[in-house]
């Protein structure tokens, strides 16, 4: 890659980033073009060389989300046994939560706006939820987990999952944790795969004694 491609490349990842930060920050309406300049570290005018408008700035992001969840979170339907499987995706999600809650923050403002700008993203999202959806009735089938409902089954993991992203101030209070600590991954992971493993019966309910 050339000097230039490359520059040209750090300068698009930066605005994409800064566009992230601040359109989880302030959705749409709120986010300024002088923001997303700003927080990617170019001038405006430089910002305007780089997209068409904020716009179509923020059909890219959703776009990129998507594409980021797609390859980080599907529940396989390879060799692995269910239990390895919802385990490796439980932890997936809440290391990502934790690490980029802008993903979610931006998405969950999207929706409760009511999803204006998600049309040509739906398509997207529903197919890559029947996939997944086709691997858990398959399990079903095959008596390897409990009977679940396979679509409310993966809401209900979105829904715990990204809750560390999106009530992260409110997690860290409760959990007495100061802004600038680390929330304990583990903790979460473990507690939150054990709900779901006990749901579809590949772990036992433990009584205290």
């Amino acid at each position: 890659m050339s000097v230039a491609k490359e520059k040209r490349s750090r300068i698009r990842d930066a605005i994409r980033e800064g566009a992230l930060q601040e359109f989880a920050r302030n959705g749409l309406a709120g986010t300024s073009t002088q923001a997303i300049a700003d927080a990617a570290g170019i001038t405006k005018a430089q910002l305007h060389y780089y997209i068409s408008s904020k716009e179509d700035l923020y059909q890219e992001i959703l776009g990129h989300i998507f594409s980021e969840w797609r390859s980080l979170f599907f529940i396989s339907s390879s060799g692995d046994d269910p239990e390895t499987a919802i385990r490796d995706y439980i932890a997936r999600k809440v290391r990502h939560a934790l690490e980029h809650p802008e993903f979610s923050r931006l998405f969950v403002n999207e929706m409760a706006r009511g999803a204006p700008e998600m049309a040509e993203h739906w398509d997207r999202l529903r197919a890559a939820t029947e996939e997944a959806s086709a691997v858990i009735r398959k399990w079903i089938a095959e008596g390897r987990i409990a009977p679940v409902d396979p679509l409310l089954f993966q809401i209900h993991m979105w829904a715990v999952t990204q809750h560390y992203a999106e009530y992260e101030v409110q997690t860290r209070v409760l959990m007495g944790v100061a802004p600038q600590a680390p929330l304990d991954a583990g903790r979460i992971t473990e507690e939150v795969t054990q709900l779901f493993l006990i749901r579809c019966g590949l772990m036992q309910v433990e009584r205290a004694a």
